[in-house]
């Protein structure tokens, strides 16, 4: 028989058969006469009532004054949490902290919060946190960021009234910070054990990547999903603008409450004045909103979900802050989907929900389940179908020096890791209306562009190639003019079943399923039953892989812009977005040059350039499994 054990202190280990993941509706249950968590396989146990639950609002005074009022903003928070956490259970939180709760709202069903019944306590929880975790011995807090639904304020797009909205409520959680009830009565967190976990989709897992750089005492682990790492890099690619103008004050816009919106505007406008429109270029207003130079302030463990086809936030969002928390040694693990900005809820939702529960019952409630042996990375190659590896980007994986050869027909010119000719040139006008699905059209197709790109293919492949990581196009490249743009497209030709765009991958379905207890709240029955979702499929003759871009002007700084010189010989890095891929056999692999293009920006330049391409080390360098010795045997030699 199994021994008893102690876990912080109040935590038991029970002997009883696994519990299986609800599919079908469970309705909340008389709670147990217990005050301790129960534990079998490693995992806790719904042994709480959810039912009878505590819920509260709480609201917490900030050290900003966001809207100039006068008065410091507030931040509330509505806490869910069992009824044994007043009878002497400890209980961590898990935490999501989103601008959305009374505007777009959240998950794949767009739930709002709502208090049904007008006695100023939250009735409608969306997502399943609440209805699987409470019974499980966790408090649940949805907590409204400054400027949002019952906070006070106005939102200022990532700077730092965002930044301390999570940190302001983990500082009342932990005793730093008092805390009152809508009528003013002093409330304290004697129910804490001290450790919150924070998790989120988009803007959410942006506020938990927010929260985990400014080093906040007890938060324990942060779960960024489609997250952004660099508002920077959200709305600018390396000094190119690829949002449209003034996005910082659209987006508070969106998220500030209909009522207020006009209170707002002054906050808005100062969001476009800040984020210079006009050159793109990095400055103090981006440093502000810029998590990556603090990766060193990061004390939670990070378990890191995004899309490697997502082109909300793009995939570089979470590389750099992987590659950062890496060299800050931070615990932390990956999961890479095929799909866009998708919530693994609604990719992997099984396999999720286990995961995260064992994840949050390690971190949160320091049960020793093994998950931080298992391996880091969870990659999915196709759809539906997952691969793991010990790290990310796969062990084994070397930079490896593809070079660009040029043409000697007319036609594309060629892939090799031997260099050709150096003083060889090629010349293409930058053409900022052609659209991506043209700039990667194989110059087989007779709807090939001639003119306006340069193309490098190389021969069908004698084995398959496996790139993990982030690909870099190193040009040298020459201009008749002061200002450009260049870009590097990756590109696979080969017929096969791919993701699909559609949707960003998925399709919700009419069917449901459960996962976790049903209550009844002010009159509304609070569930977590789900349309389930499947994936979106595609067979295509090619695939844009991965793809780049950098604005002429910043080569040197994305803080100062330089003209160039016409006809100066300038060195050219454009990072690729991360990828994670393998090109089959009999497969070619493209790498397609051009300027500037919509397809990329939402404000291409239209001087129209002439860009030379010259030959001396111009080259792709792939993060290639195996390195140079794959590439050749794939016939890249």
């Amino acid at each position: 028989m199994r021994s008893t054990r102690r876990w912080l202190g109040r935590a038991v280990v029970v002997v009883m058969t696994a519990a299986v993941l609800p599919v079908t509706p469970a309705l909340a249950q008389p709670a147990p006469a217990t005050t301790e968590l129960v534990i079998a396989d490693g995992v806790t146990q719904p042994v709480f009532g959810y039912a009878d639950s505590v819920r509260e609002r709480i609201f917490v005074t900030s050290d900003v004054d966001t809207d100039a009022d006068g008065a410091l903003d507030i931040v509330a928070m509505d806490i869910i949490r069992p009824k044994a956490s007043d009878e002497g259970l400890r209980v961590p939180v898990v935490m999501d902290a989103s601008p959305y709760y009374s505007t777009v709202c959240r998950g794949n069903e767009s739930e709002c919060k709502g208090d049904l019944d007008g006695d100023g306590l939250n009735d409608r929880w969306p997502l399943f946190y609440d209805n699987y975790f409470v019974p499980r011995g966790y408090a649940v807090v949805l907590m409204d960021m400054i400027g949002t639904n019952n906070s006070t304020g106005c939102p200022v797009t990532g700077g730092l009234a965002d930044n301390i909205s999570a940190p302001t409520a983990i500082d009342w959680l932990n005793g730093r910070r008092k805390g009152f009830d809508a009528a003013g009565n002093e409330v304290v967190a004697d129910w804490h054990n001290g450790k919150t976990g924070m998790i989120g989709k988009s803007y959410d897992g942006t506020l938990a990547n927010a929260a985990a750089a400014t080093g906040v005492e007890g938060l324990a682990t942060i779960v960024p999903i489609s997250a952004i790492s660099s508002w920077y890099d959200y709305s600018r690619s390396n000094g190119l603008v690829t949002r449209n103008n003034n996005y910082s004050g659209s987006l508070s816009n969106t998220v500030t409450n209909p009522n207020r919106r006009a209170y707002c505007a002054p906050v808005r406008s100062q969001l476009g004045v800040g984020g210079d429109d006009v050159t793109g270029d990095y400055n103090d207003f981006w440093a502000e909103r810029d998590y990556l130079p603090h990766a060193s302030k990061v004390k939670a463990s990070v378990f890191v979900v995004h899309g490697i086809n997502d082109d909300n936030v793009r995939a570089d969002h979470f590389s750099k802050w992987w590659y950062a928390l890496a060299e800050n040694n931070v615990p932390r693990k990956l999961w890479l989907t095929g799909t866009g900005h998708i919530d693994p809820f609604d990719f992997r939702r099984a396999e999720w929900v286990d995961t995260l529960h064992r994840w949050f019952d390690f971190w949160l409630q320091g049960i020793d389940n093994g998950i931080m042996r298992e391996p880091m990375a969870d990659v999915e190659r196709l759809p539906d179908v997952w691969e793991t590896h010990a790290n990310w980007p796969v062990p084994g994986t070397q930079p490896t020096q593809v070079f660009l050869l040029p043409a000697t027909d007319g036609g594309a010119g060629g892939l090799s890791v031997k260099s050709g000719p150096g003083n060889k040139s090629a010349t293409f006008q930058d053409t900022p209306t052609m659209s991506q699905a043209n700039a990667i059209r194989h110059p087989s197709d007779p709807q090939a562009n001639k003119d306006n790109r340069l193309v490098f293919l190389s021969e069908p492949l004698k084995a398959p190639l496996h790139i993990s990581g982030t690909p870099i196009v190193r040009i040298k490249a020459s201009v008749n003019g002061t200002d450009t743009s260049f870009a590097g497209l990756l590109v696979d030709y080969g017929t096969r079943e791919r993701f699909s765009t559609t949707g960003d991958g998925i399709r919700t379905l009419t069917t449901e399923d459960c996962w976790g207890e049903t209550a009844n709240f002010g009159g509304f029955a609070e569930d977590a039953c789900y349309r389930q979702v499947a994936k979106t499929v595609a067979s295509n003759p090619q695939e844009l892989v991965t793809k780049g871009i950098i604005d002429g002007l910043n080569l040197d700084s994305l803080s100062v812009a330089t003209p160039l010189l016409p006809g100066k010989k300038n060195a050219v890095d454009v990072p690729l977005m991360p990828e994670d891929y393998v090109f089959e056999s009999g497969h070619q692999i493209g790498v397609i040059l051009l300027g500037s293009y919509s397809g990329y920006s939402s404000r291409a330049k239209q001087n129209r350039a002439e860009i030379t391409v010259h030959f001396d080390s111009t080259r792709i360098t792939l993060p290639v499994v195996g390195g140079r010795q794959a590439a050749v045997a794939a016939g890249l030699g």
